[in-house]
């Protein structure tokens, strides 16, 4: 694989653009060939294996829509109509078929009886012991649910290849699905890197720092439904890199570290990659983030991240997201969904890097979407992660002015 060195100097004309280092990084991604049975129950964020089709008719009979009484429009002349009722069939019965001239007290879910071929609200009637007035004419259908109407037996309802949520998991319940087959969960091993790194909950010495990203990389894997393995700190000399590299390409599919992939004496990822594989290194026309680190350890693949906290978190939203959504066998587009909204600030100094800048979107004063953005540009400010609730994407060398529109990607893409 040819791509940029960042132990040479990179000038501007050496930044790789944002969608060929993505089609490049996904082009490595192999999906898990393993599957297996779970219930609906735990079936939540995994990835479907197989095409669901419905075992059965949802509604499997025409049903009311709503409580009320069920009539035959023919026997209804005019508003008014007094008629006797002749049955009750509450959900979960089954009445006997409509008598001429009555009607059926009925509730919401009930099948409706044969003869009849319409329900009207009980807000539109006036019952008084076993006679029932009817105040407004129905059409033929009113407040039917008509059989089949949302599954039929055989429709497939959901494909292979997404990921499973709450609407899906009722939607299996619904036809009787009680376990699906899904792909095992993708195992990531992370590690970091650093003599300066302490855990938190222990006293900082002079010159050391809690070890925030792993914690931040542990939560952004398990958004994506990752089994994740946790190798702790690890000494920051290059026996020790590489028995840790070792040690985490022996479980997982994946290995992701943050840091320590420059070439200062002390960073050691890199030469430690080279050693037990190969490695390429990216600088990516992109702020934050702009170096990123690919390769392999041994046959299994290796993402190497920023060491600041903000380029870590972009660089794995709009990288590592997509790479292990694609291993984990989704089918669907892997691109978070971005929406327009107009900024509330201007813009006059430009990189030229296209920008995601850590912002807010809020209503203003007319109800209208508008996004700050956070003080800071600085990759090392992690409060300002706290402080947005998505991404805005500045556009390379192009001044903005206040009521401009630009793509915004929330977080509730980013991070699911």
């Amino acid at each position: 694989m040819s791509a940029c060195d960042c132990s040479s100097h990179c000038g501007p004309s050496d930044l790789m653009p944002l969608e060929e280092a993505l089609d490049l990084l996904l082009s490595h991604a192999r999906k898990v060939d393993e599957s297996e049975q779970v219930p609906i129950d735990d079936a939540l964020g995994r990835v479907l294996a197989e095409t669901v089709t419905s075992r059965i008719t949802m509604p499997p009979w025409d049903n009311s829509a709503m409580d009320g009484y069920a009539v035959n429009t023919t026997d209804l002349r005019q508003a008014g109509v007094r008629m006797p009722v002749s049955q009750r069939i509450p959900a979960g019965v089954s009445g006997t078929p409509l008598l001429a001239g009555t009607a059926a007290r009925i509730f919401t879910g009930a099948p409706i009886p044969a003869g009849a071929d319409a329900v009207v609200m009980q807000e539109a009637c006036e019952q008084a012991g076993d006679h029932v007035t009817i105040n407004r004419l129905p059409v033929i259908g009113a407040n039917i649910r008509r059989a089949g109407e949302d599954t039929r037996e055989g429709d497939e309802i959901l494909p292979a290849g997404i990921r499973i949520e709450p609407q899906h998991m009722g939607l299996l319940a619904s036809v009787g699905v009680a376990r699906v087959s899904v792909y095992r969960r993708l195992r990531v091993a992370l590690f970091s890197s650093g003599d300066e790194l302490v855990m938190p909950g222990r006293p900082l010495g002079p010159g050391q720092i809690y070890n925030s990203n792993e914690f931040m990389l542990d939560g952004l894997l398990r958004t994506t439904g990752c089994e994740v393995i946790r190798l702790g700190i690890v000494e920051d000399t290059l026996e020790a890199t590489c028995t840790a590299l070792l040690k985490a390409a022996e479980q997982a599919d994946l290995v992701i570290a943050s840091g320590g992939v420059s070439v200062g004496e002390e960073d050691h990822i890199k030469p430690a990659v080279e050693r037990l594989g190969s490695l390429d290194l990216w600088k990516i026309a992109i702020r934050p983030g702009k170096p990123l680190a690919f390769g392999h350890v041994g046959s299994v693949p290796f993402i190497g991240t920023p060491g600041n906290p903000v380029s870590l978190f972009v660089t794995f939203c709009l990288f590592a997201r997509p790479f292990i959504l694609k291993a984990q066998g989704v089918m669907e587009s892997l691109a978070p969904r971005a929406v327009s909204v107009k900024i509330d600030f201007d813009w006059p100094r430009p990189d030229k890097r296209r920008e995601f800048a850590r912002a807010r979107m809020e209503l203003d004063d007319q109800g209208k979407p508008r996004i700050s953005v956070h003080r800071s540009r600085s990759s090392g400010v992690l409060s300002s992660l706290a402080w947005a609730n998505g991404l805005a994407v500045l556009p390379e060398n192009k001044p903005l002015v206040r009521g401009d529109s630009v793509k915004f990607l929330p977080f509730s893409e980013l991070l699911r």
